[in-house]
């Protein structure tokens, strides 16, 4: 199959990792695969060894006309037997793209929704519209399959459920590199809560953080890294937070981070504070590194951790709420560590199981077929 991948940008989120992921699963299973990408080349993105195209679409029609001119000449070249896109504005595009294009109404194009929120009432007018020009929309957990299907975005017979996937071998546990890194960033003996993601509103890390200060007054050997990125502004203000609720010193703002398999090594559980979500990856990758989670039940949360999520290292709190936050990562913390082992086998197992990214992989590629198959 010659397959083209359509992202926004290749910008290091979660939703972007997956998707290179299962493309570069496919490049190694034989077909041909491509990039395209809405935004121009970032200053950090996600490496990748797929050729990338970018359309260098900006914030002003002009940009935005000419990079559809350059993405309907890239598959008028391509010819593609499949377009699959990622999150809102490239899905919209791609369905947009494969009008009318000499050589490219064979292609299939499936569209994949990757949280539980992209937008208000225009957006899903505009996903309802376009859904006549896509096969299949995908969402990433049952929790945001349901909402889109209750707001008319997605017809239910298009929609369907692929979960993401985890590099098991690359996000395994390593005492060694586990010390190093904690040497490293001078954690000594102290239990340290890790939480990563982009500085965003759905992240709510206001939550977080006045959970933690709740946490540090019961408990005061304890620290907490913030690994993502996000405007100074939006820093500034989670900074200013942390000052007024006493805990600055024990907050660690790490910026941007690439290699999340050593912060989570270093780290002894992982907590997330989320106002909504999809299906947070890094909560896999917490689960894969025999990490405890402690997570808001936003999204598709509970589909990660499962519904016995206390037996598999994950306790499940509401949205919104920083006492309980605070109450279940104290629990955590004074767990007995014997049973802290066996819940993080036990979780690392689950993961295994049902979120290797060549299980995930070997689902898309199923469904790439059929959807092919039905075509032709």
């Amino acid at each position: 199959m010659r397959i083209v991948t359509v992202l926004n940008s290749l910008g290091m989120g979660g939703a972007e990792k997956l998707a290179l992921a299962v493309a570069e699963r496919m490049a190694r299973r034989g077909h041909d695969v491509a990039l395209l990408s809405l935004m121009p080349r970032l200053p950090e993105q996600w490496p990748t060894t797929l050729p990338v195209t970018y359309l260098d679409m900006r914030k002003n029609p002009a940009s935005v006309a000419a990079g559809f001119r350059r993405g309907r000449h890239f598959l008028r070249e391509y010819r593609p037997d499949l377009v699959h896109s990622h999150s809102f504005h490239a899905n919209i595009l791609a369905r947009l793209l494969t009008i009318g294009v000499p050589g490219v109404p064979r292609a299939v194009v499936i569209s994949s929704v990757h949280n539980v929120y992209e937008g208000g009432w225009m957006r899903m007018l505009a996903y309802r519209l376009t859904d006549r020009w896509t096969v299949r929309t995908v969402a990433i957990s049952q929790a945001a399959a349901e909402r889109f299907v209750r707001l008319k975005a997605i017809p239910k017979h298009k929609c369907c459920v692929r979960a993401l996937g985890i590099d098991t071998q690359k996000f395994a546990p390593d005492a060694e590199r586990r010390a190093s890194t904690r040497k490293t960033m001078r954690a000594d003996a102290t239990f340290v809560w890790l939480c990563a993601g982009r500085i965003a509103p759905a992240k709510d890390y206001p939550n977080l953080l006045r959970a933690f200060a709740k946490v540090e007054q019961r408990r005061i050997d304890t620290r907490l890294w913030i690994a993502g990125g996000g405007s100074d502004g939006a820093r500034e203000e989670l900074e200013s937070l942390a000052s007024d609720l006493g805990i600055c010193e024990k907050v660690h703002f790490l910026g941007l981070q690439r290699d999340m398999p050593a912060l989570l090594d270093a780290a002894d559980g992982f907590a997330l504070g989320s106002a909504w979500e999809g299906l947070p990856q890094v909560i896999a990758e917490a689960m894969a590194m025999e990490r405890p989670v402690v997570a808001t039940d936003v999204g598709g949360v509970r589909e990660m951790l499962g519904e016995q999520c206390r037996r598999i290292g994950g306790t499940l709190v509401p949205a919104k709420d920083p006492e309980a936050l605070a109450a279940a990562m104290v629990a955590t913390m004074r767990r007995n560590k014997d049973e802290g082992m066996l819940e993080g086998e036990a979780a690392r197992d689950r993961i295994q199981r049902r979120f290797s990214i060549d299980a995930v992989a070997d689902g898309w590629e199923a469904l790439y077929e059929q959807e092919v198959g039905n075509r032709e």
